[in-house]
């Protein structure tokens, strides 16, 4: 099956306990696009976690949980037919928008939306 396989998130959705559980078949990748403050626990098959400009390789097994701190993107791999359950691991203070924006500024990648980029 190819990696670009979306996966569907199972009809099981609790509001009040803000969890929910993804079906992966293998090699497909399920993206959360700021992971602080989230849990993944893998239920079935193998996992591959990997978090934007984080050098560590984490992975899951069946019963074993992972929680982000960090305001990145949790990219998660399946490397196997796998189930895992997503869920906010604690409250998060959001990234102030002013100190993200001055960063942004002082990037020299801030560049390529003009087409150029750093020397």
């Amino acid at each position: 099956m190819s990696s670009s396989t979306t996966p569907s998130p199972s009809a099981f959705f609790s509001s009040s306990t803000s969890r929910f559980h993804v079906s992966l078949p293998n090699r497909a990748v399920f993206a959360v696009p700021d992971g602080a403050g989230v849990g993944i626990e893998c239920r079935s098959g193998a996992v591959w976690i990997t978090l934007d400009r984080d050098p560590r390789d984490i992975v899951l097994g069946p019963g074993e949980r992972f929680e982000s701190s960090e305001h990145r993107r949790v990219l998660v791999s399946a490397l196997e037919s796998s189930c895992i359950s997503v869920s906010d691991a604690q409250p998060a203070a959001l990234p102030n928008p002013a100190s993200r924006a001055q960063a942004r500024a002082r990037s020299p990648w801030r560049l390529a939306l003009h087409g150029l980029s750093p020397a």
